[in-house]
């Protein structure tokens, strides 16, 4: 199979493993990844991906490392430093150190230097392998912003362990005088390179724009080449590290953003989507392509006479084991040395539970596999490298092993913690949907003749947001069935209203038996299908695509003047008794401390009368012009009621500036748009 089916190959299964995350979120995206690859693995048979370790860390480890950078948050990480620091530096050598002499105490096939690097590339900590669980259960936000914060750094420093102990491990010499002189160097040149480029590349894109070069796309694509620039000409031209120099280049640029951030709208915009796009793949890869070596690793492991099957996985296990116990006892050990000895005001009483915690979020994931595969196949004297396959399979077994019991721990740890409540704090769908109701209100008060059927249209997408936020994200089945029945019980009351309607309407011989009979079936129609939506839905969308299919052929059932003229009357009864529901639902939520769910229902009656009322001889670029100036009055609308909010005390400052995000997300999408 060639190299590009086997590219598509994993792009799918990025994509279906997306699906199945969405599904069974409490499984962590990354361990499904690696399952896929091993299947894939299996799928295709032999099939080496083979790439130069410098290629690797160019293309996957210097964009990841980088994006890290972007989103460095002064506040958080400065609050914390002393641990992250700690976490970065000293538990990485005492990591490498330690887990290195246990290898090869425990494995004397495996020398010492690889051993150790070994354990340096194992003792980088990745937040985005258990951010699936942290989101689901509410890890302690101390927690994820200590793992955050050291990752950005151990990620560089396991790296270079991880360095030096395979150039000793090929060359068979190393000299500790040496490796740290050469470590201050390639720190302190990278650190200079990577602000200096990056400070480089800011004034060049603050020149290209006052020089009128201000397209987005060009300055979208000149960020995201940045990293793998910036990693090359510290390597080859300066040999420092671009795993140093990039961090400090995504560092800078967090800097600057934050002072552009109200210039550059639209091309950060385009940015952090595009990067979303490309970290996803490249997370993906990195663990699909993990998957896909572990077969071979694991038949030339078990293959080996000397290595029997369940020993191999006794070598994952216990090397897991020793790397939790050693951050376990780092944590216990510096938390108790800030709070007794430090005594500082911020520091808090050393606990177990937290210390557990903190010792399983750690899970290692993409920079591991990445650093791993580097791994070079022969030394310098052209001999193999010593159980390589061993180590691969080692370190893709750690990997799994971690994420396993992050999966099956955190949550039980986690439950009962104080701060897994903060999510209700912090929850903004409710704001939001109050955002949705008063740009609703909004378009009602702006309706006019003119642009009513662009008002409708507008409606329905607000509308559709509306559902989609009042439904929620959960996929229980609990939360689903309470949206339903309340939703079921209110379509039941304005049912019934239409039903007061036109029995009034009869009592009044304003219509006759058989316009009632008429509309009363369709309401009994509509009354047995309430439990159903999903079926009525189903075949509602099959009988509105045969209608659509026969406006295009230029079918008509064509009617006589009199029955036509009879259709036109039971119509427009049924807009009267619907608008009559409106009103009556309107009324009853103001009455109510809860009244989503009847707005809910108000949206759908207000889509069927625009499909109801509906027209073909509507201009449709005339509308869009009328939905378009509709949209940036709506915009209006919701900074209001933000700042009513914020004024009222029902939301704080950080959740103001989330919600002005939220507004100011939307109306990039309509400037853009607009401009195309």
């Amino acid at each position: 199979m060639d190299l590009l089916a086997i590219i598509l190959l994993l792009m799918l299964a990025l994509l279906i493993s997306n699906v199945i995350g969405h599904y069974v979120p409490f499984i962590p995206m990354a361990l499904t990844q690696i399952i896929f690859g091993v299947i894939i693995a299996l799928i295709i048979g032999d099939y080496t991906f083979e790439i130069g370790a410098e290629w690797f860390l160019l293309l996957f480890v210097a964009p990841l490392l980088y994006n890290d950078g972007r989103h460095f948050s002064r506040e958080e990480l400065w609050g914390m430093k002393a641990q992250i620091f700690g976490n970065a530096f000293v538990l990485v050598i005492l990591t490498t150190v330690i887990c290195g002499y246990v290898i090869n105490q425990l494995i004397p096939s495996v020398p010492i230097a690889a051993a150790l690097a070994l354990a340096a590339i194992l003792s980088p900590t990745d937040p985005v392998a258990v951010n699936g669980i942290a989101k689901r259960i509410n890890v302690p936000e101390k927690v994820m912003v200590l793992v955050r914060g050291e990752s950005l750094i151990n990620d560089a420093s396991g790296l270079i362990a991880f360095k030096y102990a395979i150039a000793a491990a090929v060359t068979g010499y190393f000299s500790l005088k040496e490796a740290a002189l050469d470590f201050s160097y390639t720190f302190l040149i990278a650190v200079i390179s990577g602000v200096l480029f990056g400070l480089v590349i800011t004034f060049t894109r603050f020149n290209l724009r006052k020089n009128g070069i201000n397209d987005p796309v060009f300055h979208s694509l000149l960020q995201i080449l940045t990293p793998f620039g910036i990693y090359i000409v510290t390597e080859d031209l300066l040999h420092a590290s671009g795993i140093i120099a990039v961090v400090a280049a995504g560092i800078i640029y967090s800097i600057v953003r934050e002072h552009t951030e109200t210039y550059m709208a639209e091309e950060q915009l385009l940015t952090e989507n595009t990067w979303s796009i490309i970290l996803f793949v490249l997370n993906g890869f990195v663990f699909l392509l993990l998957g896909m070596n572990i077969p071979s690793a694991m038949f030339e492991t078990i293959s080996n006479p000397d290595m029997g099957n369940w020993l191999v996985f006794g070598y994952v296990a216990v090397i897991g084991f020793v790397i939790l116990a050693i951050r376990f006892v780092w944590s216990l050990v510096s938390k108790a040395y800030s709070y007794y000895v430090g005594k500082r005001k911020d520091a808090e009483k050393p606990e177990i539970k937290t210390a557990l915690i903190t010792t399983l979020a750690g899970v290692r994931g993409a920079v591991t596999m990445a650093g791993v595969l580097t791994v070079p196949a022969v030394l310098e004297n052209g001999e193999i490298f010593p159980a390589r396959s061993l180590i691969i399979f080692i370190a893709a077994g750690v990997i799994l092993l971690l994420l396993i019991l992050a999966t099956v721990l955190l949550p039980l740890l986690c439950k009962e913690n104080p701060e897994s409540n903060a999510q209700e704090g912090t929850d903004l769908t409710w704001a939001k949907n109050k955002l949705l109701l008063s740009a609703i209100k909004k378009i009602k008060e702006e309706t006019t003749v003119e642009n009513e059927s662009a008002a409708l249209q507008l409606i329905d997408e607000y509308t559709v947001s509306f559902q989609k936020n009042l439904y929620g994200h959960k996929s229980d089945e609990e939360h689903a069935e309470r949206y339903n029945r309340k939703i079921n019980e209110i379509r039941l009351l304005a049912l019934n209203m239409q039903r007061k309607y036109i029995s009034e309407l009869l009592e009044k011989d304003e219509i006759d038996s058989t316009v009632f009979a008429f509309l009363t079936k369709f309401l009994d129609y509509r009354e047995e299908n309430v439990d159903y939506n999903f079926r009525s839905g189903a075949v509602f969308f099959l009988k509105r695509v045969m209608r659509g299919f026969s406006r295009l052929s230029g079918k008509r059932y064509k009617k006589s003047g009199v029955e036509l003229e009879h259709l036109h009357f039971i119509r427009d009864v049924q807009i009267k008794a619907m608008e009559a529901a409106v009103e009556g639902l309107e009324k009853y939520a103001k009455t109510q401390e809860q009244p989503e769910y009847i707005y809910a229902v108000v949206f759908d009656y207000e889509k069927m009368l625009q499909r109801v009322k509906r027209t073909n001889d509507r201009d449709d670029d005339r509308m869009e012009e009328q939905k378009e100036e509709l949209r940036f009055k709506v915009l209006d609308a919701e900074r209001s009621e933000i700042r009513r909010l914020y004024e009222a005390g029902e939301i704080n400052g950080e959740q103001e500036k989330e919600l002005r995000r939220f507004t100011n997300y939307i109306e990039s999408i309509i400037l853009y748009e607009h401009n195309e």
